[in-house]
C-alpha cells in the first residue's frame, strides 16, 4: 500500500456513519406535510390512466411504493428519536395541517392501487388504516391547536394547508367508493361514507372563509403566497370527486338512493368552485413570479401545488361522467399534461434537494452537516 492513499477499513466505516447522519437530520426537519409528494403522484397517476397514459399511470405506481413507506420510515424514527420537535409541529397552527397528508397519501395510495391495477385487497387495507389514521390525527389536530395557550393571530396561523382537513376526510370517501363498485359494502359502512362526505364539505365551508379573508383584507407579501395556497382548489375539487364517485355508486349503495338529487347539485357546486379558484391562482403565482420577481426554488410545500392540479383533472373526469353531459373531456384531456409537467419539475427538484444533501454530508462521522429540510 502506497503512502498516500487512505487505509481502506476506515472508508467503510464512513460510508454508513454519513448515511446514519443523513438519515437523522432528514428525519429531524422532516416538514409534517411531506405525503403530499405521495398525494400527488397518486392522483397524477390516476389521471394519467384515465386519459390513456397507462405506462406512466404504472411507473408512478412504483414510485408511490418507495415513497410511502419511505416517508413513513423517516416519520416513525422522527416520532422516536425526535419526539420533541414532532410535538411541538402538532400544536403549531402552521405546521400541525400538515399531518393531514399522512391520512390523504395514505388513502390516494388507496385509491391509485385500485383504480389502476385493481387491487381491491390493498385499498381496502389502506382503507381501514386510513380511517383509524383519520379519527388519530383529525382529533389530535383540532384538540391541541384549541387547548393551546398562545395562538398565533389569524393572519399568521392559518393558510390553506388548513384545508388538507378537508381533502383527508375526502380521500376516505373516495377510496371506498372505488372499492365497493359492483356491490354494496354493509349499510353502516355506506352510512358512515356518507357522513364523512358531509363532514368533509362541512371543514372545508368552516375553513375557506378565514383563508378567503385573510387573501382579501390581510396585507401580504410574496412569501406569504405559498404553495399551500393551491389546496383551496384542491380541496374543493376533492369533494366534486367524492360527490360524483358517491353518484356513480347511487344505483347501487341503497342509502344514496334518496340523496342523489342532493348529491348532484352540491357536486355541481363544489365543481364550479374548484373551476374558479383556477385562474385566480395562476394570476397570483403571476404576480409572485413574474411581477414580483421572485425567483421559484423548490420547496416540500410544493407538491401540494401538483396534487390540486392533478385533482382537478381526475375530479372534473369523474363529475363529467357522473352527471352524463360529455361535453367537459378536453379540460381533464389538456390538464393531465399540466399536472403531470407539475409533478416531473417537482420530482427533479426533490432529487436535487436529495442529491445536494447527500454530497454536503460529511465522509467521517466525526463531521458535521446541515440538516436536509
Amino acid at each position: 500500500m502506497r503512502g498516500d492513499e487512505a487505509p481502506e477499513p476506515e472508508n467503510r466505516g464512513a460510508e454508513p456513519a454519513g448515511l446514519r447522519r443523513l438519515l437523522l437530520d432528514g428525519a429531524a426537519s422532516l416538514f409534517p406535510g411531506y405525503f403530499a409528494l405521495v398525494m400527488a403522484t397518486g392522483v397524477v397517476s390516476i389521471a394519467c390512466h384515465f386519459m390513456g397514459l397507462r405506462p406512466v399511470a404504472l411507473a408512478l405506481i412504483v414510485v408511490n411504493w418507495v415513497a410511502w413507506p419511505a416517508l413513513w420510515a423517516l416519520t416513525i424514527l422522527r416520532a422516536v428519536r425526535f419526539r420533541a420537535q414532532l410535538l411541538r409541529d402538532i400544536s403549531d397552527h402552521q405546521r400541525a395541517p400538515g399531518f393531514f397528508t399522512i391520512v390523504a397519501g395514505t388513502c390516494v395510495l388507496g385509491t391509485q392501487n385500485v383504480v389502476v391495477i385493481g387491487a381491491v385487497g390493498v385499498g381496502t387495507v389502506l382503507w381501514w388504516f386510513g380511517l383509524i389514521l383519520w379519527f388519530a390525527i383529525m382529533y389530535t389536530f383540532f384538540t391541541a391547536v384549541t387547548v393551546r395557550r398562545r395562538k398565533p393571530t389569524l393572519a399568521r396561523g392559518i393558510n390553506g394547508a388548513w384545508l388538507i382537513a378537508a381533502v383527508s376526510t375526502q380521500a376516505v370517501v373516495v377510496l371506498r367508493g372505488v372499492i365497493d363498485v359492483s356491490a354494496p359494502p354493509p349499510e353502516a359502512i355506506q352510512f358512515q361514507v356518507i357522513a364523512m362526505f358531509l363532514i368533509g364539505c362541512m371543514l372545508y365551508l368552516a375553513i375557506i372563509p378565514l383563508i378567503f379573508y385573510r387573501l382579501t383584507f390581510v396585507p401580504m407579501s410574496r412569501e406569504d403566497f405559498s404553495p399551500p395556497y393551491w389546496i383551496n382548489m384542491g380541496a374543493v375539487a376533492i369533494t366534486a370527486l367524492a360527490g360524483s364517485i358517491l353518484i356513480l355508486r347511487g344505483e347501487t349503495w341503497p342509502l344514496l338512493g334518496p340523496l342523489l338529487p342532493f348529491l348532484r347539485g352540491f357536486t355541481y357546486f363544489f365543481w364550479a368552485v374548484a373551476s374558479w379558484w383556477i385562474p385566480f391562482l395562476f394570476l397570483l403565482m403571476l404576480w409572485r413570479y413574474v411581477w414580483m420577481r421572485d425567483r421559484f426554488t423548490y420547496e416540500p410545500a410544493i407538491w401540494g401545488m401538483v396534487f390540486p392540479l392533478g385533482m382537478y383533472t381526475t375530479s372534473t373526469y369523474q363529475f363529467d361522467h357522473a352527471m352524463g353531459y360529455g361535453f367537459l373531456d378536453l379540460i381533464p384531456e389538456v390538464l393531465v399534461y399540466v399536472a403531470l409537467t407539475a409533478w416531473a419539475l417537482g420530482m427533479a427538484g426533490l432529487l436535487r434537494r436529495l442529491y445536494s444533501a447527500v454530497r454536503r454530508k460529511p465522509v467521517m462521522s466525526g463531521g458535521s452537516a446541515p440538516p436536509s429540510g
